[in-house]
Order: structure tokens, then sequence, then C-alpha cells
């Protein structure tokens, strides 16, 4: 019983630590008052819209971003987005 309740403190702890260091999406007005850092884009064949904001909070990580707001977005057969990033 005690690897259980071990098990689940460390999943839910996991849970937590990952949303603290996750880029968030803003919008216009929010992004008002934020350093822009540049730019990133992607695009990917038959994916869903969760997927999409997954890739995009994935690359604004990855470039530094505490945020992106996305200013172009594409669907289809073929998904395409791009969202500027800000500190």
């Amino acid at each position: 019983m005690k690897i259980k309740t071990t098990v689940a403190t460390l999943s839910v702890l996991s849970m937590l630590s990952f949303g603290a260091f996750a880029a968030t999406s803003i919008n216009t007005e929010q992004a008002q008052n934020r350093e822009a850092i540049g730019t990133v884009s992607l695009g990917a064949v038959a994916t869903s819209p969760m997927d999409m904001r997954e890739m995009l909070n994935q690359k604004a990580e990855e470039k530094g971003a505490s945020a992106y707001r996305v200013i172009e977005a594409r669907t289809g057969d073929h998904w395409h987005a791009t969202a500027e990033l800000y500190k």
C-alpha cells in the first residue's frame, strides 16, 4: 500500500513540476507588455489541434520562451502554425 501512495505522489509532483516550466499560450493583449524574442514555425500532416499546441509549446521552451502567441495557423491535410515567442 505504501508503494502505491508513493507512486501516486510522485506522479502528481511530476505533473506539477512540468506545468511550472511549460510555456503558455497568450493573446495579443497579454503580449503587449512582454519582450518578443523571435518566432517559431512548424507543420504536420494529419495532426490534432492539441498536438499542434504541444509542439508549439515544446519549441517555445527549447528557445527559452516563457510564453508564445500564435500569429498564423492554417489547417487542412497539412497543418501549419507560426508563433511569436516572449520572455
